[in-house]
C-alpha cells in the first residue's frame, strides 16, 4: 500500500500544477539542498586543511571534531541583522546577493551527475552554463557599487576585469574539446570519453581550464576582488547577515560547478569502475575542490599587474596555440 503513495501523491499533484512545473519544483527543491550541504561540508572541510595544512588540529570543539562548526556558522549569521548603511543604493544593495546565487542555481539543470541522473540533457548545456555562471560577476559589480564604498567599489572592478581577463582563455581550452566532440552536450561529450578521458589526449587544456576557472571563482592565489589586506573584505565590507552569507554560498557553488564541468570535460564524467556512476562523480569533483583548498594555503596571492599579465601574456596564447593544433590534428585525423 505505502509503495503506491508516491506516485499517486505525483500524479494528484502533476494532474494540478502540470508535469513540467512539478519537475521543475522538485528540481529546484533539490538543487538548494545539495549547494546548502554542499557549502556547508567545504566550510568544514576548509577550515580543516587549512589547519592541517599550518600543522594545527583546527576546530576541535563543536561536535566531533568540529564538525558541527558550520552549521553553528550559518545558525549565527541567520541570527545577525541585516545592517544597511544609510548611503547605499538600497535596490541594487539588496538584490546584489541574489543576482549572485540565482544564476548558479540555473546551472544544475544539464549538470550530468549520472547516466540518467540529471534534470534535462540539453543540446546546449555547455552554452547554459558559461552563459549563467557568467552572471556571477555582474551581482559582484552591483553589490560593489550600490555599496557606495570605495574598497567595495575597487574589489568589484577588479573582479570584472579578471572575469573578462580569464573567461578568454576558459572559453578558448572548452572549444578545444568541442572541436573534438562536435557537440555542446554534456552526455556526448562524457560519451566522447568511453575510451581514453579527455585529459589524457589534452592535458595543456584541462591545466589551462582549471586555474583559469579557479581565477574565476575568486579563490587564492586569485582573490584581488576581496584582498582583505587592501581592500578590507572587497566587495562585501558592507554586507552583514544573510547577504554576506549568499556572497559565500556563491563562492562555494561556483567551485562546485567549476570542478563539476571539469570532470564532465576532462575525467569521462560520472565513468568509472565497480562504484555507481554519481558517486564515481561525486568523487571526482572533490578531488579537484580538495587541490583548489590545499593551494589557498600553499600560494601567495599574486599582485593585480601580475594576474592580469598571467590571462592576457601567459593562458590566452597558449589557450590560443593549444586550439588551433587541435584543429589541425582533427583536420589531418578526419
Amino acid at each position: 500500500m505505502s509503495a503506491n503513495i508516491a506516485p499517486g501523491l505525483w500524479n494528484w499533484l502533476a494532474y494540478w500544477l502540470s508535469e513540467e512545473v512539478l519537475v521543475a519544483v522538485v528540481g529546484l527543491v533539490i538543487v538548494i539542498a545539495l549547494i546548502t550541504v554542499n557549502s556547508i561540508g567545504l566550510i568544514y572541510a576548509e577550515l580543516k586543511v587549512a589547519a592541517h595544512v599550518q600543522r594545527r588540529p583546527g576546530p576541535m570543539e563543536v561536535g566531533w571534531h568540529g564538525w558541527l562548526q558550520p552549521v553553528m556558522d550559518a545558525v549565527k549569521l541567520l541570527g545577525k541583522e541585516l545592517v544597511t548603511a544609510s548611503a547605499v543604493n538600497k535596490p541594487l544593495f539588496i538584490v546584489a546577493p541574489a543576482i549572485v546565487i540565482l544564476p548558479l542555481l540555473v546551472t544544475f539543470i544539464v549538470i550530468p551527475f549520472g547516466k540518467t541522473l540529471i534534470i534535462r540533457d540539453l543540446n546546449m548545456g555547455l552554452l547554459l552554463i558559461f552563459s549563467f555562471s557568467a552572471l556571477n560577476v555582474v551581482g559582484i559589480l552591483v553589490g560593489g557599487w550600490a555599496s557606495n564604498n570605495k574598497y567595495s567599489l575597487l574589489g568589484a572592478l577588479r573582479s570584472v576585469s579578471q572575469c573578462v581577463a580569464y573567461e578568454i582563455p576558459i572559453l578558448i581550452t572548452v572549444m578545444s574539446v568541442i572541436i573534438m566532440t562536435h557537440s555542446l552536450k554534456m552526455s556526448e561529450i562524457i560519451a566522447a570519453q568511453d575510451r581514453v578521458w579527455f585529459i589524457v589526449v589534452q592535458p595543456l587544456a584541462a591545466i589551462l581550464y582549471f586555474v583559469a576557472s579557479t581565477a574565476e571563482t575568486n579563490r587564492l592565489p586569485f582573490d584581488i576582488p576581496e584582498a582583505e589586506g587592501e581592500l578590507v573584505a572587497g566587495f562585501h565590507s558592507e554586507y552583514s547577515g544573510m547577504r554576506f552569507a549568499l556572497f559565500f554560498l556563491a563562492e562555494y557553488t561556483n567551485m562546485f560547478i567549476v570542478a563539476a564541468v571539469f570532470t564532465t570535460l576532462f575525467l569521462g564524467g560520472w565513468r568509472g569502475p565497480v562504484l555507481p556512476g554519481p558517486i564515481w562523480f561525486l568523487i571526482k569533483v572533490y578531488a579537484l575542490i580538495f587541490f583548489v583548498l590545499v593551494a589557498r594555503w600553499t600560494f601567495p596571492r599574486l599582485r593585480f599587474d601580475q594576474l592580469m599579465t598571467l590571462a592576457w601574456k601567459v593562458m590566452i596564447p597558449l589557450a590560443m596555440v593549444n586550439l588551433i593544433v587541435t584543429a589541425l590534428v582533427m583536420k589531418l585525423v578526419q
